[in-house]
């Protein structure tokens, strides 16, 4: 039985899974709590400015927000889903959290020549980051 424990942590790094679309959904709807954007950014340590981009706010309006208030639907949407992609980018670098950070980025020509993080402010561009991801799980050109 313990095998099997070590078997499935080395697919799920730092014991996180991501939301499913309709937690993404629910979460969204009432809230997500301002630190818990410190948490997800903390997690492959992205700056102030990238957060606040990909929450579709700037960087003075992300740091007026106390930690014990809710963000809107909007940015608690995009901060699920940025966790959601952060987990797998973690998972398909095995836990390399400068890989990770150095992915994101990095301009990529399946992205149009745009890094992972500019195409982040649209909750398309989330799809597909984590599409790319996707890819590069099975070994397909990305």
């Amino acid at each position: 039985m313990a095998e099997l424990k070590i078997f499935s942590d080395k697919y799920v790094h730092y014991g996180l899974k991501p939301a499913s679309d309709f937690t993404v959904i629910r979460t969204s709807r009432e809230g997500v709590l301002r630190s818990v954007a410190d948490e997800v950014s903390e997690m492959v340590k992205l700056t102030d400015n990238e957060m606040a981009y990909l929450l579709g706010m700037t960087p003075r309006n992300l740091h007026r927000i106390p930690a014990d208030k809710r963000l809107g639907t909007d940015a608690s949407e995009r901060l699920l889903l940025l966790k959601n992609v952060l987990i797998h980018a973690l998972d398909t670098f095995e836990g390399k959290e400068n890989v990770v950070r150095n992915w994101l980025r990095t301009s990529l020509s399946e992205l149009n020549d745009q890094t992972p993080l500019q195409l982040m402010d649209t909750i398309t561009g989330f799809g597909m980051v984590d599409d790319v991801l996707g890819r590069l799980d099975y070994g397909l050109p990305a």
